[in-house]
This record gives structure tokens, sequence and C-alpha cells, in this order.
């Protein structure tokens, strides 16, 4: 089978479209036809040639796993492990594998839920890594409640357009953060208040807020402070190196100092649970994924070089096709 791989540390050029062998399923495991996948900055920290963070997940929390990129999926079964049951083969599924970037992928069955039948599988692949990690930000480490204020920093990036989504489903009332140019499609995803970061600090404008999810924020942690209500909790879920190390290190200092918490949220799990409520969701029309663009397999670097480039709104995605395989 085709899939993209990479033998050394680099920029999005070191990706090749190789012919690998196809995964075979363990007894508790599905195969699963590709047929989309999405980028996450997961995948580009892994071979980046000056990530720190990124070769140490490559050696230390992937060790063992291939060179073959990829988190999210989206595809049908082509076949079930033994012990599989709640599974069977052409069943159209989506949720997390490593190694997506390929024709096929093998992971346990617990790692995947049913494709709600009116999502596209590009739509699908668009959630899985994103979602968790907003979800959990929000209700694990923020204990969202319905009517809090929450404000989402970062809200037209991968993480932002779901936490936006998410923190509506609790009934929260949403300020999103993100440029003018995104302003109009936080709106359309629900945000009942937007505030254009290149024209306005919220750290300044004496608002307070009880949530605040800081998904690419720049902010100093004691401004982010400021910015909570007396019982308000900030979470720090990505952002430069910097961001994170003062996250995990000073957060859990000037969180004792008087009822304002600094948190870190660091890489999400992956439990069905959680893809069972974005299943939910999406049948709802609760969650509705925004897909910037979408790539061929064969020209993945340029999604990848696209998604570091560019800021992406929402989702680039990964297409995988049988007409599409050079």
């Amino acid at each position: 089978m085709k899939a993209i791989i990479y033998t050394k540390y680099g920029p999005p050029d070191v990706l090749q479209l190789k012919d690998v062998e196809k995964p075979t399923p363990k007894e508790h495991q599905l195969l699963v036809k590709v047929r989309a996948a999405s980028v996450n900055a997961l995948d580009y920290r892994r071979f980046e040639k000056l990530s720190l963070l990124g070769r140490l997940m490559d050696k230390v929390v992937i060790k063992g796993i291939n060179k073959i990129l990829g988190t999210d999926v989206a595809g049908t079964v082509e076949a079930v492990g033994s012990s599989v049951t709640a599974f069977e083969p052409g069943d159209e599924v989506f949720g997390v594998a490593p190694g997506s970037f390929a024709e096929y992928v093998c992971n346990g069955a617990s790692k995947f839920a049913l494709k709600p039948a009116h999502v596209s599988f590009e739509a699908a692949a668009a959630v899985p890594v994103a979602a968790f990690t907003a979800l959990q930000g929000l209700r694990d480490k923020g204990q969202i409640q319905a009517g809090q204020k929450v404000l989402i920093d970062g809200a037209s990036g991968g993480v932002g357009v779901f936490a936006v989504q998410i923190a509506k489903s609790y009934r929260a009332e949403v300020t999103a953060v993100c440029s003018t140019r995104n302003l109009e499609m936080a709106r359309t995803i629900g945000a009942d208040h937007v505030i254009d970061y290149t024209q306005e600090d919220f750290t300044k404008n004496e608002q307070c807020y009880d949530l605040i999810l800081a998904v690419n924020g720049h902010h100093p942690i004691l401004h982010y402070r400021r910015a909570l209500s007396p019982q308000g909790i900030c979470v720090v879920a990505g952002g430069s190196l910097a961001q994170v190390l003062k996250a995990i290190l000073l957060g859990p200092l000037v969180s004792r100092i008087g009822s304002r918490k600094i948190g870190f949220m660091g890489i999400a799990t992956t439990p069905q649970k959680d893809l069972l409520v974005f299943k939910e969701l999406l049948e709802a029309g609760k969650l509705v994924p925004i897909i910037d663009k979408c790539y061929p397999l064969r020209e993945t670097a340029i999604a990848v070089r696209y998604l570091v480039e560019n800021h992406a709104q929402g989702k680039v995605i990964i297409t995988v096709n049988d007409n599409d395989k050079t």
C-alpha cells in the first residue's frame, strides 16, 4: 500500500509517498481502508527539524511506532480481528489510528466509532484529535458549567473551532478571540461575542471570564489571570514552547495565590466514550467541522506546509482515493 513516511528530520519536504507493507489486524483491532485523515500540529512536530518537543515525542512517547504520519482517520472497515464484535466489514467509522496518512491503517476497536451517515469522511476525519483536546480542556481541566462566561483564545484553528461549539453545547456564553478574517466564521459556529485580537487585547478590557481556554495564546500567564473571574480557571492548551513551559512551571504557583487557577492541558487521551460524544453532537448538528482545504495523499507535504505557514481556518484534510495514488 501507499503511505506517507519520513526518514529524517526537516521541513515538510522530507515527507515521501512510499510503498509499505499493508497492516494485518490483531484480534482486538480493525483494519480500516482510509478515506480521509486530517493534519494536526502533532504530526508536524514529529519530524520538524528544530522541535525538541517533537523529537522527544518521536523517540519516547511514540517510540516503536513506524514513521508513517497521521492520527485522525475516517474510512471503511476492511476486516476485523477475531475478538471484535461491535464492528463488521463495510462499517463506516471515524477515530484515531497512528499511521493514518496511508491507504490502510489498524488500531484497536475501542479507538473507533460509527460515522454518522450524513457526515462526510472528510468532516469526520477532521474531528478526533482536535475535538478531544477541546472537550477535555473545557470539561476535565476547565470544569465547564452551564451559564458560565467562556473565552476561547485561538477560536479559528483546529481545536478552537471545536471548543467554541462544545462550549455552546454546555450552554455557556462564549467569546471567540480570532483575527479579522475569521470573525464571521466564529459567529456562524455559535460564538455569542467575538474579539478581533488585531484590534483589541481582551486581557485589558476589564471583562472577566469564568473559563479561558488558551489554544494558541501568547499572553503572559498573569495577563490571563487578570481576565479571570474570582473563581475562574484558565487552561493553556497550546502555543509556543515558552508558553507551555510557563503554564506548566508557573501555573501551579500562580494558582496558589487567591482563587483563580491556571492549568495546562497536555496531550489529550482518546477514549471511545468521547468519540461517542462527538458522534452525538455531529448527529444533532451541534458540532460542524470547518475544513479549510483538502489535499490528496500524494500532496501531504504541501498540506502540512499550508497548515504551518497559513494559520488554517479549521482543519486541513488528506483524502485517500483509489485513483489518486501516484
